[in-house]
């Protein structure tokens, strides 16, 4: 038991945004003592322009199967709801076909996971190292599996930027990172050419891989037929603002709860929310257009109510993936937490809720932003893929 509390720990770390919560507890120095590499930065060789064709280079995409693929996981009740559900439907009588609006199309996930690497070693991790397979195959069962009613669920192994590379402005951080964004870009190429040539596609990722995909909205999407058919972009758990970021990656964000076409993103911070040297950091960093991203401005659409900003009590929240003891599974809470987005963009969610040892300083509930909604987010995907259905007849 022990071992596995001092994992969970490990993997809560690994998970913090951009370094802040751990420059709020350790001085500058000691940090990067504990996590920036002091090795040289090595040049990560591009990989073969067909390396994704190797279902090794997937954690998750089709002909996998559960219990293989961790993306097709489902909490036991709500497995338990679909297998009623289906043989209750064998059973019945035939009914009359549904209207096209009545279910959603079928649409694409591509789903980039969050930090698992934190090794002081390298700047970039190896596809290889044990550890943070094991840790990205947690991430992916608990962070992809709202969104897995999808037709097809793909999320790419990458070489990701060690953790070490969010807490130093050493050129070498920028370099992992871009080292890092490169795969994914190259994943997603082969993503798009292996699906069908029509098929809606939502984009989805939690912290680093959140930042991968923002990227990649600005850089490959934004201006190009390919936006078109980005139905949906879930970017949860990392900073976009709205003046110097948003109006660079071709969506708008989710105005409305039945908009399709849209970003999603929010950071959840018990009250009192305490973000620390997060906002600062923030502050000081150039958006896409360059210019310092200043005090306020985070974008925050609330998972409750699908909405910029707004609030949404408990009972609006259909379900929290609250992790065993072990985390070898969980179970969905309704009405555990609240909602309200805060004038300075942070996802507020009231007293801190009981979700393990995981919580972070200053009341951070980063590792659990997508589990604290996780059936409002399955709900919220399909919902706004029955609207893309009626926009595009």
């Amino acid at each position: 038991m022990v071992r596995k509390f001092l994992n969970f720990i490990a993997i809560c770390v690994v998970l913090v945004i951009v370094g802040a919560i751990a420059l709020a507890v350790w001085s500058d120095k000691a940090t990067q003592i504990a996590f920036v590499p002091t090795a040289a930065f090595v040049d990560q060789k591009p990989f073969e322009v067909n390396a994704y064709q190797d279902p090794a280079m997937w954690y998750s995409r089709p002909g996998f199967g559960a219990p293989n693929d961790p993306a097709l996981w489902q909490p036991p009740e709500a497995a338990a709801k679909v297998a009623g559900s289906a043989a209750r439907a064998a059973e019945a009588p035939p009914r009359p076909a549904a209207s096209p609006s009545a279910a959603p199309p079928p649409f694409a996930v591509f789903f980039v996971h969050p930090t698992s690497y934190i090794n002081r070693n390298a700047w970039n991790a190896p596809l290889d190292d044990p550890d943070g397979e094991a840790r990205a195959r947690l991430f992916i069962k608990g962070m992809a599996s709202p969104f897995n009613r999808a037709a097809e669920i793909w999320a790419p192994k990458y070489r990701q930027a060690t953790f070490g590379a969010f807490l130093t402005d050493d050129p070498a951080a920028d370099r992992a990172l871009d080292a890092a964004y490169q795969d994914v870009s190259q994943a997603f190429d082969f993503f798009v050419s292996s699906i069908p040539p029509d098929m809606p596609i939502v984009l989805a990722g939690h912290s680093q891989g959140a930042a991968h995909l923002t990227r990649l909205l600005e850089e490959r999407i934004a201006g190009t037929p390919l936006q078109g058919r980005v139905a949906m972009a879930y970017l949860i758990g990392w900073p976009i603002s709205v003046e110097h970021d948003l109006p660079a990656l071709g969506l708008p964000a989710c105005a409305t709860a039945e908009q399709a076409g849209c970003i999603m993103d929010y950071s959840s911070f018990a009250e009192p929310a305490e973000p620390g040297l997060l906002l600062e950091r923030y502050r000081t960093s150039p958006g896409f257009d360059g210019k310092p991203r200043g005090e306020d401005g985070l974008l925050c659409v609330n998972p409750l109510t699908g909405t910029i900003g707004g609030e949404a009590g408990a009972s609006a929240n259909l379900g929290t993936l609250k992790p065993n003891d072990d985390l070898s599974s969980g179970e969905l809470v309704p009405g555990a937490v609240p909602a309200k987005c805060s004038p300075r963009g942070l996802l507020l969610i009231g007293d801190p809720p009981k979700m393990g040892p995981g919580v972070l300083p200053g009341n951070n509930f980063h590792v659990y932003d997508i589990p604290l909604f996780w059936r409002n987010l399955q709900a919220d995907v399909d919902r706004r893929m029955r609207a893309w259905a009626a926009q595009h007849p």
